[in-house]
Order: structure tokens, then C-alpha cells, then sequence
């Protein structure tokens, strides 16, 4: 009698055994990756200094999630982290829902996503605080923060450039360089929020700013002309599409692109750009303007 009470006692407390968290494959690794083809749009990942774009964003869904993400972190559904098709891993970013206004510092260490259209990926920690609807599909800013993130490349030693792990629907591939927030106030938000951040380095501390809403018709928009010429010509490959060419200005010189538009849904601007990327062009993006 006693043997069997064991016995049973033995197994229930198995069962109630939870398995071990997983351990990353490595340390973290400062990461940037070869451009890369996702969902019929080709991707060109660099070490920027400054990133400031505007567009839609989408949330991780974690049924499909990697255990570990594109620079050797244990991806974590409830840390204040991000996906991003094209920043260098890992950093910070404040994400900004341009609808209501609020942003976070989120730490970007994984690639994706891999729906066209969409300028980041946040996990469902990150969706809630910014008050993301369900899907996460939602007008953002997505702005680099230069100090945090040479804090963190410092303390990864900035290198080697290791190669992105993608998603697998990505098609990762080699290709040419291509030629051509508001102000507020901050509302702590609790405990929850502050998330797991492998690097003992940079700690995000889980802040809430509350500023004004910004949000504005959208734009399929293909970029980096160096001559207006070459926009008027990439302009001519979409004749069905209300376009007009626009300057580009950057740090470094005068550039062009191709805005498509304005489109007042989300469902009209996927469809533009759908229909950019069966015309051929290979390297359109949504904005908000």
C-alpha cells in the first residue's frame, strides 16, 4: 500500500515538472546579414546610425516563432522585443503607434516579418502595451535609438557581421546594393512591462509615453532613385496606378522615389502593393504620410 501511494505520488509530481527553458545556441552576436527575398520584396539589412520611417507593423505570431532568434536570444513572447526586416541586430528602437500616440523602447534582435508591407514585428507584450488591435497591423514610427544601440554594439564588440537566420518562408540570397514620436509625458507602467533583455548591458526600463496621435493616409512608395530620371522610368512600370515622383532627400545627397496613392485602408494599400510587385519592382514599401 505504501509502495503504490510512492509510486502514485512519484508520478504526479512528474508530470507537474515543467521541461527546462531552452539555452541559446551562443552568446548574443552582433548581427547585419546579406540582403534577402521575402514575400516577393527584396530586403536590405545595414548597420544604420540613423533610422526614422513610418508604415505598417504586424505581431509575432508565437505558434510559428523560432525558439531562438536571428542573433542567439531565446525568443521570449513577453519581452519587450521586435522583429525587423532590415536593422541591425540587436538594438533599440521606440516604436510609436501613430494612432493613439504612445511609445516604447523595444529591443529589435530577430528578422521579419515576412509579410510584404510591414516595417516591424513586435511580440504580443509589446502589441498589448501599445494597445495594437489584434492582428498588430497598425500605423507606427519606427525610430532608432542611436545611444542605447552603440551601447549595445559596444558591448557585443561590433562584429564579425554574422549572417541572419530568417524565417523559414524567407529566401535568403545575395544581391547588389540597390542603384539607385511624439513629445509627452511618461507613464511608468508596472513590473509586466519591463521584459527579458539578455544583454546585461542596456536594460529597457518598460516606459509608456503618452503623445499626440499622427496618423495619416497610407502610401506604397518605392524608393532610393538616384537621378529623377530613373523614377519617372520606374514610375512608367505601374501606368494603372495613381503615382507621382517625389524628392528624397538624405544626409549624403538628393535621391527620388515613387509614391502610390494616398490609399485610406489597409486592405487598398496591400492591394497597391501587391500589384507594384507583379509589375516587377522588386522594392516597395508602405509609408504614412
Amino acid at each position: 500500500m505504501i509502495n503504490r501511494y510512492i509510486l502514485a505520488l512519484t508520478a504526479a509530481l512528474a508530470s507537474c515538472t515543467k521541461p527546462p527553458p531552452p539555452v541559446a545556441p551562443g552568446p548574443v552576436t552582433f548581427t547585419i546579414g546579406n540582403p534577402y527575398q521575402s514575400g516577393g520584396e527584396w530586403r536590405y539589412p545595414r548597420d544604420y546610425n540613423e533610422y526614422d520611417v513610418t508604415g505598417l507593423s504586424t505581431v509575432i505570431d508565437t505558434s510559428k516563432a523560432p525558439t531562438f532568434t536571428a542573433d542567439n536570444e531565446v525568443y521570449d513572447p513577453n519581452a519587450l522585443a521586435a522583429a525587423s526586416p532590415v536593422l541591425q541586430l540587436p538594438c533599440v528602437v521606440t516604436i510609436t503607434n501613430l494612432v493613439t500616440g504612445q511609445s516604447l523602447d523595444v529591443r529589435v534582435n530577430d528578422r521579419g516579418p515576412d509579410m510584404p508591407g510591414r516595417i516591424i514585428a513586435v511580440t504580443p507584450r509589446v502589441a498589448q502595451l501599445l494597445s495594437l488591435p489584434s492582428d498588430g497591423t497598425v500605423e507606427v514610427e519606427v525610430k532608432i535609438n542611436q545611444q542605447l544601440s552603440m551601447q549595445l554594439a559596444g558591448a557585443l564588440g561590433d562584429g564579425p557581421k554574422l549572417t541572419a537566420a530568417p524565417v523559414d518562408s524567407i529566401t535568403a540570397q545575395t544581391l547588389a546594393a540597390p542603384g539607385a514620436g511624439a513629445n509627452g509625458t511618461a507613464q511608468q507602467i508596472g513590473p509586466a512591462a519591463t521584459a527579458a533583455d539578455t544583454s546585461a548591458e542596456v536594460k529597457l526600463p518598460g516606459t509608456l509615453t503618452a503623445g499626440y496621435p499622427a496618423p495619416g493616409p497610407l502610401y506604397v512608395q518605392i524608393p532610393g532613385f538616384g537621378s529623377e530620371d530613373g523614377a519617372f522610368r520606374a514610375m512608367a512600370q505601374v501606368p494603372e496606378l495613381e503615382a507621382r515622383v517625389v524628392p528624397q532627400p538624405e544626409s549624403d545627397r538628393q535621391y527620388w522615389a515613387v509614391n502610390i496613392g494616398p490609399y485610406h485602408s489597409v486592405g487598398d494599400a496591400d492591394m497597391a502593393l501587391q500589384q507594384v510587385l507583379k509589375d516587377g519592382i522588386t522594392d516597395p514599401e508602405i509609408i504614412v504620410r
